[in-house]
């Protein structure tokens, strides 16, 4: 079975299906694509926004209904995952707080969750719903909620803007920045893996230099 051209078939009549029902219907289903399409369920929600910019320039939706549209469903899917997190947080502190790792990432998201909100808003996308749910945990709501709408307002004038400004080549660009984002996640990753790698060895190498 070739699952690689199967899942394709299946993300492009997701595609065309949904900018169907865009067109159609409007703001109500951009909201709800925004939505699901927040929660990091394998869905082109960069794409849909893209798409919904080049409507917007055909005038089948108003920019400032688009753009609150996107906003709100993008804000509710990240705050129902950061109320997971808090929800959720005994739990997770019985199962993981002895684990190196877990204590890693609180420590990291309580340092840096400020960009790491931000960034996984319209950069890092496919870490988000992971960033929210361990914000939930242990980061300020008021201070998540002001990263999250600030790094969701910059997504959506991103997208919208460039789909508004290229509506002839929208579909090729957000297969290319889609791409980047995925490239980007894989490397940021991959350092991040060398430097866990790298800071727990150090201990070590120290302690087998000691006479």
């Amino acid at each position: 079975m070739q699952l690689k051209p199967i899942c394709s078939e299946t993300m492009n009549t997701i595609t065309e299906w949904s900018l169907t029902y865009l067109t159609n219907y409007g703001f109500p289903v951009l909201l709800g694509l925004s939505f699901f399409g927040s929660l990091g369920i394998p869905f082109p929600i960069s794409m849909v926004i893209m798409a919904a910019g080049a409507l917007t320039r055909a005038g089948y939706l108003d920019w400032w209904m688009t753009l609150l549209a996107c906003l709100t469903g993008a804000a509710i899917a990240d705050n129902s995952e950061y109320l997971l997190g808090r929800l959720a947080q005994p739990w997770l502190r019985r199962k993981f707080e002895t684990k190196t790792i877990w204590q890693e990432a609180q420590s990291s998201i309580h340092r840096q969750g400020g960009w790491a909100i931000f960034l996984t808003r319209f950069w890092l996308t496919p870490l988000a719903p992971a960033v929210n749910v361990l914000a939930g945990t242990h980061y300020p709501y008021l201070r998540f909620f002001t990263y999250d709408m600030t790094g969701q307002l910059l997504w959506v004038l991103l997208y919208c803007g460039l789909g508004y400004l290229f509506a002839a080549q929208w579909e090729w660009l957000s297969q290319a920045i889609g791409a980047f984002s995925w490239i980007s996640v894989a490397v940021v990753g991959a350092v991040y893996a060398w430097l866990w790698i790298a800071r727990r060895r150090t201990p070590q190498a120290l302690h087998g230099e000691r006479p």
